[in-house]
């Protein structure tokens, strides 16, 4: 799908060079990039907040405002061209609490590039950062207004149609995309989009990177356009102690201070566009271990209506505290789907993790498919040597072919590791597959962790693809106190798969339990088994009560040099921060893989209700777009939605409902056990492969393409004047039987000879 979307972009921009701007232009026409620099489809990904024209017609690309003349264009682009719209204003708001961010992007678009007379579909492209989650998108023009809104499944039956794939959905996991349909040529699109995303966290210090680079062929190419742009931070660390800005990628001006918070602005006219992301980074001061707490009353319309309360512990800067002697066993996936890039990266990533291990901690490895293999028949100090062997052993053995069994090797792993002491010990279990006894695997492990002392192991769990249950592995890692982490698209594996071992790997605080609520009713943790704390990542709990709240609550733990740690709690009213939404997704994840596990009806209605209510998106929502009409009142009705109108004051606009689109689910899904029986590769979505008289119609609509680099078809018709009717005949069967056979594809090699006439 990217690979897809890049090409297009690419085919737009060749298109845009139609448009003609006048003598007082601002920016060269856009420049595709070279023949030798086109090194991956990533060079036409959004890198900030984008609209798109969608060109099916290339006859009407033209500039709105100065008709060129310019001949017509016979033929269609299929599939559709994509041209970035010119950009008007920008505005950046970004709200940081503890470790979450919530973006806010205003901005304004110009459909620069279809004739007045004519309209086309635009598409929004919303590139977010570190576990990124949609939230909304608001979209108005003169006569409509458009916004997302999240509905539970079984309220699908009131939506009006289904909407296609290019209405909406995820391109890359982190890139969601949008389709406004029918905007007319020349319109101004007011575009508020919304999101949340993770802050990353190292030696006591706080980052968010928030994608803001603009491409050049944005700017709009008349000089006179004024260019607005806006940048506003907010910070509210929670934990009332001094915050102090560390770096920042954009000039910002501090206009507010106060303890545990900063305010930032940054505003100009500009002559181009940001060509960097946003980046900020604050520290939290404290060298050691301390932690807070916030409560929150629920509002007449939360779901639960009990007391919300949320712990966080802060591991602190301290570099030469003593860490936890290890007892580590890496339980690897090696079947068949794992083959190429996959398997390759998890390879080089677990070779970095062994070479990070002390020389006093003690490892071994699993691998899996349809049959365990080990390393080794017991633990091995991690000695250069055993490192080395280790490195081979994982070189040779490492060849992905067979089925997938998970049960085995994870049980295996948790008897080698049954009778540790002194020592924490950790399982990671890597995988791409879903397996059909899950349910089982998850009692068995709750059992055998349940009876195995203080110190059970902590199952690490990384999902690779979309084809894995991530609720299961989500499952494991609740149930024994350690970690999730999920790699959506294969390019990242290395790179989470390398932040999950060092989150692991650099524990500071562990068996952590929460002292104080005993007087309390009802009281749910989120989640259940509290999980260790590490030197690289806040720990956020959170739960919900009734009953009064006690004056002072101590979390106690066991620090590396095996001393007990106790630390008070600072109690205090989340009067700025929106708890709520804060732990929405972290919630909405235990949740949904609680709800799976059990098979709870009552429990996926309450996290569709959670979803909802928030805004964030769930297994139990679907998101759709709802298309409201302007229609103008010369008096105000009864209940009417009041819209400023400074053309004309006296009259009110009233929105109307028209139609609602529901778009597909925004959620993961529960894993593909098909795909996994047949190895197919991960990968984010699924293709879907068309038949054959899809593919000889495509062949045919893009023969021209292909050999002169846009839609025209001009020759084409030229060409069929030439032969007589015996031979179009013929040429016709040809074809026919290409297509029957699936070959359009050497159909279209032959209508259409490449550039060096082969």
């Amino acid at each position: 799908m990217a690979e897809d979307f890049a090409k297009a972009v690419d085919d737009g921009l060749k298109l845009s060079k139609r448009i003609y701007f006048g003598k007082d232009r601002a920016v060269a026409p856009p420049r595709p990039l070279p023949q030798m620099e086109k090194s991956s489809a990533h060079d036409y990904l959004p890198t900030a907040p984008m609209v798109y024209a969608v060109i099916s017609d290339p006859g009407i690309v033209d500039n709105p405002d100065i008709p060129s003349y310019q001949p017509h264009v016979h033929g269609r682009c299929d599939p559709p061209a994509l041209i970035p719209l010119q950009m008007n204003g920008i505005e950046l708001v970004v709200n940081c609490y503890l470790d979450t961010a919530f973006v806010r992007v205003i901005g304004s678009w110009r459909v620069h590039c279809v004739m007045g007379s004519r309209s086309c579909d635009c598409r929004v492209a919303v590139p977010m950062g570190d576990q990124g989650s949609i939230l909304g998108v608001e979209v108005d023009v003169p006569r409509k207004s458009y916004y997302t809104e999240l509905i539970a499944v079984q309220d699908n039956k009131h939506v009006e149609r289904v909407a296609r794939d290019e209405d909406g959905g995820f391109l890359k996991p982190h890139i969601f995309t949008l389709t406004i349909p029918q905007i007319d040529g020349g319109t101004n699109l007011s575009i508020r989009l919304s999101w949340s995303q993770k802050l990353s966290y190292k030696d006591g210090q706080f980052s968010v990177n928030v994608p803001f680079r603009f491409p050049e062929y944005v700017t709009p190419a008349v000089k006179k356009i004024s260019k607005k742009e806006k940048i506003q931070l907010n910070v509210d660390a929670g934990t009332g102690t001094e915050v102090l800005c560390k770096t920042s990628s954009h000039p910002l001006k501090e206009i507010r201070r106060h303890v545990g918070k900063l305010g930032f602005l940054y505003e100009a006219e500009v002559l181009a566009w940001s060509n960097s992301d946003f980046n900020f980074s604050y520290t939290v001061s404290s060298t050691d271990v301390f932690g807070g707490l916030l409560l929150q009353s629920p509002s007449i319309h939360d779901v639960d209506q009990r007391e919300t309360f949320c712990i966080y512990l802060m591991p602190g800067s301290q570099e030469n505290r003593k860490v936890f002697r290890k007892e580590v066993i890496f339980v690897v996936d090696i079947s068949g789907s794992m083959n190429g890039k996959p398997l390759e990266d998890m390879k080089s990533a677990l070779s970095a993790a062994l070479f990070g291990l002390s020389s006093e901690d003690l490892f071994n490895i699993m691998a899996f498919n349809g049959e365990t293999y080990l390393f080794s028949t017991s633990m091995e100090l991690a000695t250069n040597e055993a490192v080395d062997r280790a490195n081979e052993w994982i070189s040779i053995n490492f060849i992905a072919e067979g089925g997938t069994n998970i049960l085995p090797p994870l049980d295996k792993a948790v008897e080698m590791l049954s009778n540790t002491r002194g020592s924490v010990p950790m399982i990671f279990l890597v995988t791409d597959g879903a397996v059909e006894d899950e349910r089982h695997i998850c009692d068995v492990m709750k059992s055998r962790l349940t009876n195995g002392g203080s110190i059970c192991p902590r199952i690490y769990t990384f999902g690779i693809g979309s084809f894995c249950n991530n609720y299961f592995l989500q499952t494991l890692a609740t149930i024994s106190g350690g970690h999730h982490e999920a790699a959506y698209d294969v390019g990242t594996i290395e790179i989470q798969l390398q932040r999950l071992f060092t989150r692991a790997l650099c524990t500071v605080l562990t068996n952590i339990t929460i002292h104080g609520f005993e007087d309390l009713n009802k009281v749910e943790v989120y989640p259940s088994r509290i999980p260790d704390l590490s030197s690289v990542s806040p720990l956020i709990v959170s739960g919900c009560y009734q009953g009064k709240f006690p004056d002072n609550l101590t979390v106690k733990g066991l620090k590396g040099d095996l001393t007990n740690c106790i630390v008070d709690l600072k109690i205090q009213s989340a009067k700025d921060i929106p708890i709520d939404r804060v732990l929405a997704k972290q919630k909405i994840d235990l949740l949904t893989a609680q709800a799976w596990f059990s098979d709870d009806k009552q429990l996926q209605e309450k996290v569709a209700k959670i979803s909802i209510q928030t805004g964030f998106p769930s297994e139990y929502t679907t998101m759709a777009l709802l298309e409201e009409v302007k229609v103008r009142k010369a008096t105000e009705p009864a209940g009417a939605k009041r819209m400023s109108n400074k053309s004309d004051p006296e009259k009110v606009v009233e929105l109307k409902n028209l139609r609602k689109i529901l778009l597909y689910s925004l959620g993961i899904g529960f894993g593909d056990i098909t795909a996994t029986t047949e190895n197919i590769p991960p990968g984010y979505g699924e293709a879907k492969l068309p038949d054959a008289a899809e593919m000889f119609i495509k062949a045919a609509s893009n023969c021209c393409g292909r050999m002169c680099s846009h839609c025209c078809c001009m020759c084409c018709i030229q060409c069929c004047t030439k032969i007589n009717d015996q031979c179009a005949i013929a040429f016709t069967q040809l074809c026919a039987a290409l297509a029957c056979f699936g070959c359009a594809e050497c159909c279209s090699a032959i209508c259409c000879p490449g550039e060096d006439g082969h």
